[in-house]
């Protein structure tokens, strides 16, 4: 019995020391040098890749060349609207499914960052927000808010509890080893002053409290409350540093482009610019680097906020929205991360020590013995190259640039030199054809039936539609009498709209009049131009439209959309008339929507007009289904849709998302990032569509009989819409 109990001691004890081992091993904690994982400093570079932006056929390959251009950890937010599209029911399928994207990142052997936020800017419908938080009683978005703090914490408990099910935190074996709560708080905690400081001191106490066993971080938020580690988001962030001595010099958000908006240009950003930004931030010893993005991907659906910005979500990224690799962007970085590795165990266990070489040039040196030495050679100077002398050495320093010298003898790396060529990128034709094509078109003359409703004056958008859909109609009538249906010499009566946004069409007795948009800049509006009344009674109706909700402005759930007036008919003989406040009628939606027109049942409900009649004919408010074969081959495949006007498509019910061949106006040379430096970029595209080709995954094709279904607001040519697939050589 003496020996049974010793051994089961031991036992015990064995068992015992293992459990300590395993809680050591997969612990993540930091210091002011790095993230510490399993007791190692680590120099760690990050790329965001967003899991509703892509499909999940395409999770692997992305994450696969993520991981073959040296990066150690993939970043995404969490979307709160897509997973909770109404109070407690919660969606977690298809491009949805966060427990598939984050075993997809395991299975290839990287971490995970989990941005849950849940606030995620991100140019994101609504901010990540669901829009029926707007509607909860006595909330206020991001603030010391009872009601918003509730739903905030409820969800983001939801998330951790889903990960922790699925042991995916670091602390139990899995890949994610940071979280983020809250979202570039720090100009609202400044606005909102003592709510605002209330506000993140809970949020950073509720998220520690979730005990993840990894770090929490806050970006874009000095203050952030320890152990909350604050981060830098921007172009540039070499003059970042943390709010604490002990904590790590992090960069959630590296811009490697910036994302399009409808109507404006292309911005792009130089490798050689974000590997110089890139190695100036490690070299003043920062330790974590995340591109955003290293693959931006598409906004499918209604998902794009801004308003006006593009589907597109391509971020000049090294991966571009197709998932192909775009050069020399991609390279250039894998080869500059491959130098930052080799100096891995420099950077880490020592700080720099910096010598001039110049008026504008230094060596940053990392040291702990004669065998573990790297240093970083600089020229700040952005026009002029440099030769300088280090470790009795001379060395060539291009323009605006920064060599690597992995042993503090050789350059493994210099951020100005690129060795790879240009990708050269095509649209081809696929040559698989649209097909039976059929029209049908909206009704504006019938819009009033059991689904509408009256109101006297104008109402704001969202609070009727709640954004189940894109488009609100006002629809009001005016009698005018033969006296006032024309003007002296022949001239018609002006109508004029003032919105609040994005966009409208109005018409005037079924008969389209004209169109107005708003801007990112300035969403507000005013339509203005003549309309043909015709004595007796007259039909006004005004489609309004929303082009994305606001994601990002101090309490910007309060914001308005649609049509809030003034309405004015001027030009009458008895002067003008006002109609704000008379009777107005509302619709939610298109007739197409409330039939279901994008799937297959819902074409099947209706007479389509066929034949050479429903492509004849540039119609606004119309309805268009094709058919079409899945074109051969593995290359991406796109709709060239140039020849249409604004609208929404989509294959197989599937939306591909918002259309619009708005041109973009600009200068294209003279485009600057804003950061500390200030170096000029360049932007494409002046006078050309915004937006040409929009993507259509492989997934969602059938190899025959694919439906293609879209809305056109304005009138286009859709027998020139041609389906292309995309390479790149």
């Amino acid at each position: 019995m003496e020996t049974s109990s010793i051994s089961k001691f031991f036992i015990v004890y064995a068992f015992s020391l293992l459990m300590v081992a395993q809680l050591i091993c997969c612990k993540v904690t930091y210091d002011k040098k790095a993230i510490i994982i399993n007791g190692q400093r680590r120099i760690l570079l990050s790329g965001s890749i967003h899991y509703p932006r892509s499909t999940p056929e395409m999770w692997e390959d992305l994450i696969k060349k993520a991981k073959d251009a040296n990066l150690d950890v993939i970043e995404t937010y969490v979307f709160w609207n897509i997973h909770e599209p109404s109070p407690g029911n919660y969606d977690f399928e298809g491009r949805y499914d966060l427990v598939r994207f984050i075993k997809t990142v395991q299975k290839a052997g990287l971490y995970a960052h989990l941005r849950i936020g849940p606030y995620v800017c991100a140019e994101w419908n609504f901010g990540g927000f669901p829009v029926w938080l707007k509607y909860v009683p006595g909330i206020s978005f991001r603030t010391d808010n009872e009601p918003f703090k509730a739903a905030m914490q409820k969800f983001t408990q939801k998330i951790v509890e889903m990960m922790k099910s699925e042991k995916l935190f670091e602390s139990q074996g899995g890949p994610i080893i940071l979280s983020q709560i809250e979202n570039e708080y720090e100009p609202a905690r400044k606005a909102l002053g003592t709510a605002g400081e209330a506000y993140v001191q809970w949020a950073a106490k509720m998220a520690v409290g979730l005990d993840t066993g990894v770090p929490w971080v806050m970006c874009k938020e000095d203050d952030a409350p320890d152990p909350i580690i604050n981060t830098c988001n921007g172009f540039y962030c070499d003059e970042f540093s943390p709010n604490k001595p002990y904590k790590p010099t992090m960069w959630t958000e590296a811009w490697s482009g910036w994302f399009t908006e409808f109507g404006g240009t292309i911005p792009m950003r130089p490798v050689q610019d974000l590997a110089f930004a890139v190695a100036r931030f490690i070299q003043k010893g920062g330790s974590f680097v995340n591109y955003y993005m290293f693959h931006g991907g598409t906004n499918f659906g209604r998902t794009a906020g801004g308003p006006f910005i593009t589907t597109s979500y391509d971020y000049d990224a090294p991966i571009d929205e197709y998932g192909l690799i775009r050069e020399p962007k991609y390279s250039h970085l894998k080869e500059l991360h491959r130098a930052i590795k080799l100096c891995e165990r420099a950077l880490i266990s020592s700080d720099p020590n910096v010598i001039s070489l110049g008026s504008s040039q230094e060596a940053h040196v990392f040291s702990s013995g004669k065998r573990n030495c790297a240093a970083f050679l600089s020229n700040y100077d952005s026009n002029s190259a440099a030769r300088v002398v280090f470790n009795n050495k001379h060395f060539n320093l291009p323009p605006w640039s920064i060599s690597i010298l992995p042993d503090c003898t050789h350059v493994a790396f210099n951020t100005a030199k690129v060795g790879t060529r240009t990708s050269q990128v095509k649209m081809i034709p696929t040559g698989s054809q649209l097909h039976s094509w059929g029209a049908y078109s909206e009704d504006v003359f019938s819009l009033e039936d059991s689904s509408t409703f009256a109101a006297n004056g104008l109402l704001e958008q969202i609070n009727i539609t709640r954004d189940n859909s894109d488009y609100l109609w006002y629809i009001t009538s005016v009698d005018i009498s033969p006296s006032e249906s024309f003007l002296r010499g022949g001239q018609k009566p002006t109508l004029s709209v003032h919105s609040s946004g994005h966009a409208v069409h109005v018409f005037v007795n079924g008969k389209l009049s004209g169109s107005s948009y708003g801007s990112r800049r300035d969403t507000k509006f005013t339509f203005t131009g003549p309309v043909g009344l015709q004595a007796g009674t007259n039909r006004i109706e005004l489609l309004s439209i929303a082009v994305g909700l606001p994601n990002i402005g101090l309490h910007y759930e309060e914001w308005n959309t649609g049509i809030l007036g003034p309405v004015v008919i001027q030009g009458l003989n008895q002067g003008h008339k006002d109609i704000s406040s008379q009777k107005w009628t509302y619709k939610v939606g298109l007739k197409g929507e409330a039939m279901n027109l994008i799937s297959h049942h819902g074409v099947s409900s209706v007479d389509w007009i066929g034949g050479a009649l429903a492509t004849q004919g540039q119609q606004p408010l119309k309805w268009y289904k094709a058919y079409f074969d899945a074109p051969e081959g593995n290359d991406p495949v796109a709709l060239d849709m140039r020849s249409m006007g604004k609208g929404q498509v989509w294959i197989n019910g599937q939306s591909i998302g918002r259309y619009w061949t708005a041109s973009a106006n600009g200068n294209c040379d003279a485009f600057h990032y804003a950061g500390t430096y200030r170096q000029t970029k360049c932007q494409l595209g002046c006078g050309q569509p915004t937006q040409k080709w929009y993507h259509v995954p492989r997934s969602w094709l059938k190899p025959t009989q694919n439906l293609l279904v879209l809305f056109e607001e304005l009138g286009g040519d859709v027998s020139k819409i041609l389906l292309v697939k995309r390479t790149t050589s």
